[in-house]
């Protein structure tokens, strides 16, 4: 996956320039680390085509999604991109069964939905609503929607910041586990690097809409600085890839 992406944002500080020139690999799983505001989201939002660069080209598999020399820009609709939101974004009125079918192709047999349910640990679940599941139940159910997709990539936009603390390490067994099942190219955006440490082989580390570091977790978080990090959260996640 090729992704060139220029773009000027606004952060509360003023506005700043984005600009990302990376090639992701088949079945990868990368990190976009940063603090809050310096682009991380904007990134997988234009990849998806729910945001517009101003320059840049986004290709897949071969497959041109944005282009801004030739004037190609795929609606979302048209681009073979799995996202799931922090903040699930399930149809509130829908049960379970009825949220997954609606990520269906036409004429796509209904068994499918079965086969992810049981995927994502959700079995005898089909039939509720949201308000009726947890909140890592909901992001399991948003988690095999976007796969039903037959995404080319899953865009996870810090999918479980919003669970408490022994729910989310749970969920990142199961992100892992589904990652290692289906082999899918994955593009995490987290601020939390025990997560980015457990579920990445690469980290892009942003400032201000630019990559200052980058390679594998036990590369970019090195130094005096990460360890001191580290050993202060010595009752965090342990199943950290390499820690």
């Amino acid at each position: 996956m090729k992704i060139f992406l220029k773009k000027t944002l606004m952060a509360p500080e003023g506005p700043f320039d984005l600009s990302i020139d990376v090639e992701v690999r088949d079945g990868e799983c990368v990190s976009l680390f940063g603090r809050s505001g310096c682009g991380k989201t904007s990134i997988l939002r234009m990849i998806a085509g729910l945001q517009a660069p101003q320059e840049g080209l986004v290709k897949a598999d071969g497959e041109v999604w944005f282009d801004s020399s030739a004037g190609i820009n795929l609606p979302p609709q048209k681009r073979a991109a799995g996202f799931v939101f922090q903040e699930y974004s399930l149809f509130p009125n829908m049960t379970v069964e009825e949220n997954l079918k609606f990520a269906l192709r036409r004429g796509e047999e209904a068994v499918r939905v079965q086969e992810y349910l049981g995927l994502v640990g959700l079995k005898g679940l089909e039939r509720r609503y949201p308000s009726k599941l947890s909140g890592g139940q909901k992001q399991r159910v948003a988690l095999a929607r976007a796969l039903l997709r037959h995404p080319k990539v899953l865009l996870l936009d810090e999918p479980l910041s919003a669970l408490d603390v022994q729910t989310r390490w749970r969920l990142q067994d199961e992100v892992l586990r589904l990652y290692e099942k289906t082999g899918i190219t994955m593009i995490l955006v987290s601020h939390d690097p025990f997560e980015v440490m457990k579920l990445s082989g690469r980290v892009f580390m942003l400032e201000a809409g630019r990559i200052v570091k980058s390679g594998g977790p036990q590369d970019v978080f090195c130094g005096s600085e990460w360890e001191v990090f580290f050993q202060s959260a010595k009752n965090g996640p342990r199943a950290v890839r390499g820690f």
